[in-house]
């Protein structure tokens, strides 16, 4: 913000970012990440690799998503077909007590979320508010959240996989 002498108004001013800026900040902020999760304990001070989208489960997939308001930490759904989407989510509900284990609130379960591409998914997820991935001050705040709520979130999803699987 500000203060603009000839109309006399503060004025608030607004970051704006080349697709290049862009693109550098994202990678930049993905490389942090992986440097980030290569030095905690409780990653066995080695680089993560994350189960992500081989989770074994058809249409299943863990998922960051940080953004310009939150970061979320997501176990999605994805597939075509609602029914079978909602198959799926009502197999994982069943386990909703193992699967929410060490989490300090409880998960979000949201069967019909829609991405802002319009796609419908089924989401469980945590989310860290107020948080933006263009504040290069609150990527270590961003990326304490997203490495402990995956470790817990895949943790518990590999100990219900074989329960949940067609």
């Amino acid at each position: 913000m500000y203060f603009n002498y000839a109309s006399g108004i503060f004025v608030k001013t607004c970051i704006v970012f080349s697709i290049e800026e862009k693109k550098a900040l994202v990678t930049n902020f993905w490389s942090g990440f992986n440097l980030y999760c290569s030095r905690q304990r409780f990653l066995r001070g080695k680089k993560k690799n994350w189960l992500l989208h081989r989770t074994k489960v058809n249409n299943v997939h863990l998922k960051f998503d940080p953004g310009r308001t939150s970061v979320q930490v997501i176990l999605e759904i994805q597939h075509k077909s609602e029914s079978k989407r909602l198959e799926i989510y009502e197999r994982i509900e069943r386990y909703k007590n193992l699967l929410e284990l060490g989490f300090d609130d409880e998960l979000i379960w949201d069967f019909a979320f829609q991405r802002e591409t319009g796609k419908e998914v089924c989401r469980i997820y945590t989310e860290l508010k107020n948080v933006d991935i263009n504040k290069q001050s609150q990527w270590e705040e961003m990326y304490e959240f997203m490495a402990q709520k995956m470790y817990v979130l895949e943790s518990n999803f590999l100990e219900i996989r074989d329960l949940i699987r067609d």
